[in-house]
């Protein structure tokens, strides 16, 4: 298993035994010196900030809400349990311009 960046997964983040689903935020590497995947989580709680990016109705969410690029982390790759999906490239790209205004990059 090789998550591709823009994939949107279920993941086991260790929340009261909850999954969510999360966007692969990590480049793409075959060989990583370590098995992690950075991740931003998919939450339906809407604050209105620049650090967050509104999901359009995707067929496989079952609801609308937003990317917390704040919430940006982490996990082993053997906790995503499996692929919803691949978000718009439109869409990825607006996560990208919200990590780079997070991160001041």
């Amino acid at each position: 298993m090789h998550p591709r960046p823009g994939e949107v997964w279920l993941a086991d983040l260790g929340l009261a035994a909850k999954t969510c689903p999360v966007v692969v935020v990590s480049r793409y590497d075959e060989d990583p010196p370590r098995v992690l995947v950075i991740y931003v989580p998919l939450t339906s709680e809407d604050r209105g900030s620049g650090y967050e990016v509104k999901m359009p109705k995707l067929p496989f969410l079952r609801l609308e809400g937003v990317a917390n690029v704040q919430g940006i982390a982490s996990l082993p790759q053997r906790r995503l349990e499996r692929r919803l999906g691949v978000l718009p490239q439109e869409v990825m790209g607006r996560i990208k311009d919200a990590l780079r205004f997070a991160l001041d990059l």
